[in-house]
């Protein structure tokens, strides 16, 4: 059964162009590394080993990071321990329905705005704070940051980094560098650790958008590798990082509460994004994918398959470009960046529930405090009128001899 799935997968009609056998690609050893499938083993390894190493980059650099910056965390209420909310809470992730509540009320014996209320301060319980994502950003702004530096020191000197024809000249034959081949598995590594760890990261609106940003990257490295489209694929690795480290620099900042060096730098990214992944990449990349590629082989099932992956990616560089734009606009017209357009779920509906009704959150417990703080500004008041009433019997006591 194995070597029939192997048969079928590594059909020379998917991986080459037609009229190429993979012994014609054999390359000698004294003629270089030559891409093989089986290097992409060490990658799932590798992104448990990432999972590994954020796990203590965030508690022994990033936690005390934050600290020096800043970064403070929202005081938030724990919801009472009620268990039949606990168990509708976990089953629907969500705020009850009117109906709902009127039912969970009279299971409770709560008022419906003591439901509310309670679902409310549950759904902020789970929120991100501050300090994780802070903790988010700055390993991934260290990833980025180191991938960016390297790749462009292993490819400035490279020809097809000035001229994208040279991508295509001699393919498929084309021997791969060790600096090349490690760029490769480490950023697959780290894009699969992102996979696997995006249920315990913060979740933002696009979310799903990150998802299959995620799985198309990973396919486009994996497939690009083992078809030896190395040389174009190391040229769009280093157009999405040289972005993303700015990307998450301006999150550190912002969770620290620089206001100007956030700003500032959102504006850098801004304009590297939109040149980079609007110009750069489609102008250069794609159409050299695209058209320029078909001067040096006939298109085969790879040469569809990459373009398709690199057609998902720009779709997705369009919508995060309007997401940008719209930022880029408050910026320009608000005089600051408000808000994250990606910022986590829920988040702004429930900071405004809390600032319109902020007398509700210490609820009963709190009820004594606020009878004490009435009665004393009632004591307060008597006494003042006390005083006014002496002081005017005084006044009309001292008139009385003038008037006789």
């Amino acid at each position: 059964m194995e070597a029939l799935f192997n048969e079928w997968l590594w059909q020379e009609e998917y991986w080459l162009p037609p009229g190429i056998r993979w012994r014609d690609i054999e390359v000698k050893e004294d003629e270089g590394r030559f891409p093989l499938p089986r290097d992409l083993i060490y990658t799932l390894p590798l992104a448990f080993a990432f999972i590994a190493l954020r796990y203590i980059f965030e508690r022994l650099v990033a936690v005390p990071l934050s600290k020096q910056l800043g970064v403070k965390d929202r005081i938030r209420i724990r919801a009472a321990p009620i268990p039949k909310l606990e168990t509708f809470y976990k089953q629907n992730r969500r705020q009850p329905s009117p109906s709902e509540v009127v039912t969970l009320g009279k299971q409770c014996g709560l008022s419906q705005r003591k439901i509310q209320s309670w679902f409310r301060h549950r759904r902020n319980q789970d929120r991100p704070s501050n300090t994780k994502k802070f903790r988010e950003a700055s390993w991934r702004f260290v990833f980025y940051l180191v991938a960016f530096t390297v790749g462009l020191a292993s490819l400035i000197n490279t020809p097809w980094f000035w001229d994208q024809r040279e991508c295509w000249r001699g393919y498929p034959k084309q021997p791969v560098s060790e600096a090349h081949h490690w760029y490769y598995i480490l950023e697959m590594g780290f894009y699969l650790s992102l996979l696997l760890s995006v249920s315990v990261d913060v979740k933002r609106k696009d979310f799903n958008e990150q998802v299959i940003h995620h799985i198309a990257t990973l396919f486009l490295i994996g497939f690009s590798y083992c078809a030896n489209y190395v040389r174009v694929g190391t040229l769009v690795m280093l157009v999405h990082d040289s972005s993303d480290f700015l990307l998450e620099s301006a999150k550190m900042f912002h969770y620290a509460g620089w206001t100007r060096t956030c700003d500032s730098l959102f504006v850098i990214f801004s304009l590297i994004f939109l040149v980079t992944r609007l110009v750069v990449l489609p102008s250069r990349v794609i159409y050299s994918t695209l058209v320029v590629s078909l001067d040096f082989f006939k298109p085969f099932f790879g040469y569809y398959f990459f373009n398709a992956l690199l057609l998902v990616l720009q779709a997705l560089h369009i919508f995060w470009a309007y997401l940008i734009l719209r930022m880029v606009y408050k910026f320009v017209f608000l005089g600051k960046v408000e808000r994250d357009e990606r910022s986590d779920e829920d988040s702004e509906v429930d900071d405004k529930e809390e600032e319109e009704e902020p007398e509700e959150e210490g609820d009963e417990c709190s009820w004594e405090q606020r009878k004490g703080t009435i009665n004393s500004k009632l004591a307060s008041l008597a006494n003042n009128c006390v005083l006014n009433n002496l002081t005017n019997q005084r006044n009309i006591n001292s008139r009385l001899p003038k008037a006789r």
